[in-house]
């Protein structure tokens, strides 16, 4: 029976969607497997729509890791997505510090909603705060895991094997990870916003790409909505118009560089 891979991903600086291409393309190489649709619901329209999978349905699906977690934010439409028996694969990206119980979240979430999770895997992405802590990754090395990861989905669903995986992660899932000041208490960091300075040329890309639709059209510096930290809005910016100053999210970001600097690898689960 001919199984159809469908491809969905939320990723607001494009590190997510790159590693699952590689995958798909991978698997996409074989006869027997056809291509199926392709969901971007990084922006807040695509997100209003629940899907349904069939048994033949695969589905590959990646997220970014947020404080250790699954996005709250996601969590809504990630329960909208249903499956009768289908196959999925679920990916977890994190910048480099640690993804915690994100990809066994996940992982529940896709095997509570009718779906049958044959592999998943984490990989490493440049922190959505810095431009040094996992610069450019996913590299060369992540994409050819993930490729190798591919040829290994394939095989597994050729050769109809039934394996548990040993996901790692914790049940009950651990709080948000928070960060602390100097002398250890905590930071919240939720309501700080991104700034603006004056060589912003208003081309408002910014406002198209924000995945909470939080910034202002008229006024590109006022947010009428939250801001989740993705770095779509400052990464993506033609002019590096867009930045932060709060002294304590500056702190945490230099903290998370100087003690996560050491590469990371990607952990595969088959």
């Amino acid at each position: 029976m001919l199984k159809k891979l469908n491809t969905m991903y939320f990723s607001a600086t494009g590190t997510t969607k790159k590693v699952l291409d590689e995958i798909a393309e991978k698997l996409l190489k074989n006869i027997d497997i056809l291509k199926g649709d392709t969901i971007d619901f990084t922006l807040p329209d695509i997100r209003k729509n629940s899907v349904l999978f069939s048994e033949n349905d695969i589905l590959l699906i990646g997220i970014p890791v947020y404080a250790g977690r699954v996005p709250n934010v996601l969590l809504k439409y990630l329960n909208s997505i249903k499956g009768k028996r289908s196959k999925a694969i679920p990916i977890v990206l994190y910048g480099n510090r640690n993804y915690d119980d994100a990809l066994i979240e996940l992982n529940d979430i896709l095997s509570n909603n009718g779906f049958d999770v044959i592999a998943a895997a984490s990989f490493i992405g440049e922190h959505s705060f810095s431009y040094t802590l996992a610069k450019n990754r996913p590299d060369a090395s992540d994409l050819s895991i993930a490729r190798n990861f591919g040829d290994e989905i394939y095989n597994k669903i050729k050769k109809n094997i039934d394996k548990d995986l040993n996901i790692k992660g914790l049940h009950p899932y651990r709080k948000y990870y928070i960060p602390k000041d100097e002398v250890g208490n905590p930071v919240d960091i939720r309501k700080i916003t991104p700034k603006t300075n004056n060589t912003c040329i208003d081309c408002k890309l910014c406002v198209e790409i924000c995945p909470m639709g939080s910034i202002d059209y008229e006024d590109v510096s006022i947010l009428n909505g939250i801001c989740i930290k993705c770095g779509a809005c400052i990464k993506r910016c033609p002019t590096n118009s867009k930045y932060f100053d709060d002294e304590g999210y500056l702190r945490h970001k230099r903290e998370l560089e100087y003690e996560f600097k050491g590469r990371k690898s990607p952990d595969i689960f088959i």
